[in-house]
């Protein structure tokens, strides 16, 4: 690998970490599209859709641990929340990363291009009092939320993403979980799709290791920074730019797909 390379790659893994760390994703939404359109603007190797979800459900496996350490204490994590929506999305995310070998690269972005359009109609709609909740009283519909984390699994799954794109905003608008136990939850279940994810990628020879390494490194570095910053950021500045960030991420991937 030349170092024009390796340092690109490594940029990538840095700013896609720092982010979903800061915003509880796993980062696949911001650095599928990167992995995908940016090496090849700078004339270096381009991935195919297959070799970006690979690199991309390793490399979420570690940014989460990173995030979730972070958040350890505080009370932000929800051990129920956890559980219900984990189990259930490790099945899916496994089901999905195994299927995804027998889809065409244009099936492949097209199941990205819908999650990413879904959670992107999600994060606009209004979500009124859920930070006023006391941590400590938060309650759900624990099998909606076993259910609807199965669904995401599996298209999360087949597009090398651990789904927190679309977990946080089921986790806001949905089943009205206060935003930083959101962000913290999220990561914690999104460390459990990725194994199934993951698991599912590198069995079906789909991971492409050298660039993997590269972004496993850049992530343990900066998930836990963006999760400080995360921390003392307000609630409504993080919707906002998750909001935005989702959206972006979906108008591109459907202006290419159409």
């Amino acid at each position: 690998m030349e170092l024009g390379f390796i340092v690109t790659i490594f940029l990538i893994g840095f700013i896609g970490s720092y982010i979903s760390g800061m915003l509880g994703i796993g980062g696949s939404i911001i650095k599928y599209p990167m992995l995908l359109y940016i090496p090849p603007l700078f004339g270096l190797a381009a991935f195919s859709a297959h070799e970006v979800s690979g690199i991309s459900a390793v490399q979420v496996f570690f940014a989460t641990i990173g995030g979730v350490w972070a958040y350890r204490k505080g009370g932000y994590l929800n051990k129920t929340l956890i559980i219900y929506m984990g189990a259930s999305i490790l099945i899916g995310s496994f089901i999905g990363g195994y299927g995804s070998k027998l889809m065409s690269e244009g099936g492949i972005n097209l199941i990205y291009g819908i999650l990413a359009l879904i959670a992107a109609v999600m994060m606009f709609i209004p979500k009124k009092g859920i930070d006023d909740i006391p941590l400590n009283q938060v309650k759900f519909n624990k099998w909606l939320a076993a259910i609807l984390a199965l669904i995401v699994g599996v298209g999360a799954g087949i597009v090398g993403a651990a789904g927190a794109f679309l977990l946080v905003p089921i986790m806001l608008v949905v089943l009205k979980i206060p935003t930083r136990m959101t962000i913290a939850s999220s990561l914690a279940i999104t460390f459990i799709s990725s194994i199934g994810a993951t698991v599912g990628k590198i069995t079906t020879g789909q991971v492409d290791y050298g660039p993997a390494a590269i972004m496993v490194i850049a992530s343990l570095i900066a998930s836990p920074l963006g999760a400080m910053a995360g921390k003392k950021m307000n609630t409504k500045i993080l919707q906002v730019i998750l909001a935005l960030l989702i959206f972006a991420t979906a108008l591109k991937i459907w202006l290419d797909i159409i």
